[in-house]
């Protein structure tokens, strides 16, 4: 008799185990909200006050353009413009080089400092 009620609940036991599986494999990938902070952003900021921080600055690599003016833009187009740059989306080289050198705590970071700026 116990023999078969542990025969039945074997199908149950192995889709629990299967879904503790899968459910901790999922928590462990899923990468972790990343908050920006503005006050570490001045130590990071260089790369862009050159171009970014001057009025009507226009740079000409590769050709001449007008930089946009970042502060106090909002945070999430920031942090989705470095994105863009980053995965090769947007093309501007130089722009592409330096946000492949940022992390996802740097780029979080510039753009809660630059969105608090006005």
């Amino acid at each position: 008799m116990k023999f078969s009620i542990t025969m039945r609940a074997l199908p149950a036991l192995a889709a629990l185990a299967a879904c503790a599986v899968v459910g901790s494999a999922a928590a462990q990938s899923a990468p972790a909200a990343v908050t920006g902070n503005a006050d570490a952003a001045r130590d990071k900021n260089s790369m862009c006050i050159g171009c970014h921080g001057i009025a009507g600055y226009k740079a000409s690599f590769p050709e001449v353009y007008h930089v946009p003016m970042i502060a106090g833009q909002n945070a999430k187009y920031i942090e989705a413009a470095l994105k863009e740059y980053a995965s090769g989306a947007r093309t501007h080289p130089s722009m592409v080089g330096i946000a492949k050198s940022l992390s996802e705590q740097d780029i979080a970071d510039l753009a809660a400092y630059y969105s608090s700026l006005k």
